[in-house]
């Protein structure tokens, strides 16, 4: 085996891309500070039980297992909305708004996707109603244009509308996670099989045969409300139109969009959801929405609402926009010959108190001469500039 190799699914970031990523997360600190929220650092070992325990767990397929030296089962951190919540239950005394940059970890990660997941994300707990989903979507538009997009769409949906329909038809838990997968991937041949095999058929049906053609503008709200006329299914739409209001009046009707038939894990969502897309990257590069129930998980009960960005599809985007990286200024450099190592040392202390970038060096051959900046040599005798 050749060990300088990577396990599949991670990767090193090399100088050009680590210096965009920082700069991307420097301009999203900067947006989450401003905005009110507080840095917390989740612990990346958990024990199993905490996921493995609650009504809204992770896939037990997601998780890396392993033994700690007690013989108790830990993980790997699978998800940061849940190591949040854990938090505001368990450590805060009241509402919060948290902010993180953390990696996830996804065993179950094939193909092109990841296993190691580097996600900047917000978390903001004790909060409800139509206003404080607006807000939730505004914010997450206001991070990504911040992180250097401009073409993208947030698209919205609401678990509770797909919950409606499941009230109609006569589905058990295992059908009911099937047809979601099928709606959730527009599979209208299977949605249909399963319906017709499984199911109570009539109106019902018809509105989930639907499904995958409800996305677009405000008006898929409208065009959703004569499909059914069951009470949770209306009051979803009724919510969202509540939550666009809000967006209409914030100025950002032009970034969003709604989907109807982008179905996310019931367990875990209980209201609105959301996804953001941007040009030319084939995954969603942001994903959020509301879920209540967690924080009860963990003992105490507050609504919640967020999202989390992916870092590195972010990073597929700008590259897409703008191949070239960004240059930072090249610091100068300072050789020390033999002899004048104290001197180089010295003069390398005065210019980073000055606040210049700096590189010190007792090798030429070490900084390639296309490195760009000032060059400075240091014998016993003093520092000059070549």
């Amino acid at each position: 085996m050749a060990y300088f190799k990577l396990p599949s699914g991670v990767r090193d970031v090399l100088p050009d891309e680590c210096r965009r990523l920082m700069g991307v997360k420097e301009k999203l600190k900067e947006r989450f500070l401003q905005s009110g929220f507080e840095f917390v650092e989740t612990a990346g070992l958990e024990y199993y039980d905490a996921y493995a325990g609650i009504k809204s767990p992770v896939a037990q397929t997601r998780l890396f297992k392993m033994t700690d030296y007690d013989g108790s089962l830990i993980v790997l951190r699978p998800d940061m909305t849940l190591a949040c919540a854990r938090i505001a239950a368990a450590k805060l005394k009241s509402a919060a708004r948290l902010c993180y940059f953390s990696e996830v970890y996804d065993f179950s990660a094939r193909g092109n996707s990841q296993r190691e997941v580097e996600q900047a994300g917000v978390e903001i707990f004790g909060e409800r109603g139509a206003f404080a989903d607006a807000y939730a979507v505004a914010f997450a538009a206001d991070c990504l244009r911040a992180a250097g997009l401009d073409n993208f769409i947030v698209d919205i949906g609401h678990v509770g509308f797909f919950k409606g329909l499941l009230e109609e038809v006569g589905l058990d838990e295992e059908r009911r996670e099937e047809l979601r997968l099928y709606v959730n991937a527009k599979d209208g041949v299977n949605t249909e099989l399963l319906l017709k095999k499984y199911g109570s058929g009539g109106r019902a049906e018809e509105a989930f045969l639907a499904l995958p053609s409800l996305f677009g503008g405000a008006e898929v709200l409208d065009e959703a409300e004569k499909l059914t006329s069951n009470a949770g299914a209306l009051a979803a739409l009724a919510h969202l139109k509540k939550v666009y209001g809000y967006l209409k009046e914030m100025g950002y009707e032009n970034v969003v969009s709604f989907d109807l038939g982008t179905v996310k894990s019931l367990s875990y969502y209980s209201g609105m959801v959301f996804t953001g897309l941007a040009d030319g990257v084939g995954a969603p590069v942001l994903s959020g929405g509301r879920y209540d129930r967690l924080a009860a998980e963990f003992g105490k009960d507050l609504s919640a609402v967020g999202f989390a960005i992916g870092l590195t599809r972010v990073l597929s985007a700008l590259e897409r926009k703008d191949p070239v990286p960004a240059v930072r200024q090249a610091p100068a450099v300072i050789l020390c010959k033999e002899g004048g190592e104290a001197q180089g040392y010295r003069a390398y202390l005065k210019m980073l108190k000055e606040g210049r970038a700096c590189t010190l060096l007792t090798d030429a051959d070490a900084w390639p001469a296309d490195r760009g900046g000032e060059k400075y040599v240091a014998t016993a005798e003093g520092v000059q500039k070549c």
